[in-house]
């Protein structure tokens, strides 16, 4: 990429039916997740393809993806760059899941289908597990299926679509709040009353649990971020207030 002589960043893909498109865009994900691509460096996307073995086509579709997502930004015939969200960025993120999948939650948890509260549960108890053995990489694999697993009872493939694409901006903020804010044992343990409650078929607080997670979580990386990000300082609580709305 823009490191020539070094030893790749990226393995290459391997030939399957599975889009090429799908496994670049997958292997990008994976190396911001992982650290090996780093946001604000230039990539070339010659390289890219060159160091994956395909063609550059898979490699510019895969990219206006990721760009439309918002994860990558491209700089036109230079390469591309991960984009790791502002502040602001941040707060509307969480401003629109919570507009989109607490309703999702309340009309889950009214007419669950069947076999959703035991799915859960499993996610569950894989999340703590993660959290036991302290692997915060399966353990937000587990929390990203949680949470698809709501969605996708609702109904709404395009609803579900919108909040992943949502959900890859912060990807690589990952669960930045262990050890800081809090652990992956307290994050595993937000999600429980929203599995109780979808058991239950107790559509409110189906609702509360959702928003209160959602929140806590918002609230606590835009403060992470607004303290790591330069220049003017910003006030965390009043920026969520103005974004999202609620109290300061």
């Amino acid at each position: 990429m823009d490191r020539p002589g070094t030893a790749p960043l990226l393995p290459p893909l391997p030939g399957t039916a599975r889009s090429l498109a799908d496994q670049v865009a997958t292997s990008v994900r994976d190396g911001v997740r992982t650290g090996a691509l780093v946001p604000g460096r230039l990539y070339s996307a010659y390289q890219l393809a060159d160091e994956l073995g395909v063609s550059r086509s898979p490699v510019r579709e895969a990219l206006l993806r990721l760009a439309e997502t918002g994860m990558v930004v491209l700089e036109r015939n230079r390469g591309f760059r991960v984009h790791r969200p502002a502040p602001r960025e941040i707060a509307e993120i969480f401003e629109l899941r919570l507009l989109l999948e607490v309703p999702v939650a309340v009309r889950v948890a009214g007419a669950p289908p069947p076999g959703l509260a035991a799915a859960l549960h499993h996610e569950l108890r894989a999340m703590r597990t993660a959290a036991t053995d302290d692997e915060e990489a399966t353990f937000m694999t587990h929390d990203r299926r949680l949470h698809d697993l709501v969605l996708t009872a609702g109904g709404n493939h395009r609803l579900v679509a919108t909040v992943g694409h949502l959900r890859e901006v912060t990807r690589l903020l990952g669960a930045s709040t262990v050890g800081r804010s809090r652990d992956l044992g307290a994050i595993a343990e937000e999600h429980l009353p929203l599995v109780r409650a979808i058991e239950t078929h107790d559509p409110g607080a189906a609702g509360d649990a959702m928003r209160e997670h959602l929140e806590h979580t918002g609230r606590l990386l835009l403060a992470q971020e607004v303290a790591a990000s330069p220049g003017e300082p910003l006030d965390a609580d009043g920026l969520w207030a103005e974004v999202v709305g609620g109290s300061a």
